[in-house]
């Protein structure tokens, strides 16, 4: 008998470590859902986003950089990045908010490119 309930805590141990390290592994945010304008907007709007977004994550990256050095730098890195993605790159972003791996190792060249550090991921 206390072999057997050991043997179902060790069992669901295991399972719930393998969903923790799965989800902890995974690139999309856990209940993240991506905005709905993503599937409307033309690639100029896209681009605008990527930008802010790039400001926000830089800001954080480099607190003694200002605005407009940083607004520069992302809009360098916003640009690059969306003239480098394929028509299907643009639509799974737009399908999912997230670049996926083909268009995050562009942007991660970009990110170089443009001399902004990459965040750690």
């Amino acid at each position: 008998m206390i072999s057997t309930a050991r043997a179902l805590l060790v069992a669901a141990a295991v399972s719930l470590s393998a969903t923790a390290a799965y989800a902890a592994a995974s690139n999309m945010p856990t209940q993240y859902q991506p905005d709905p304008a993503l599937k409307t907007e033309s690639v100029s709007q896209l681009r605008a986003r990527v930008s802010q977004a790039c400001a926000i994550t830089q800001a954080k990256l480099q607190s003694e950089a200002s605005a407009s050095s940083l607004n520069r730098a992302c809009d360098c890195y916003a640009g690059r990045t969306m003239r480098s993605l394929s028509p299907e790159e643009v639509q799974a972003y737009r399908d999912t908010g997230v670049f996926n791996d083909t268009a995050r190792a562009k942007a991660l060249a970009a990110l170089d490119a443009c001399k902004l550090p990459r965040p750690q991921i």
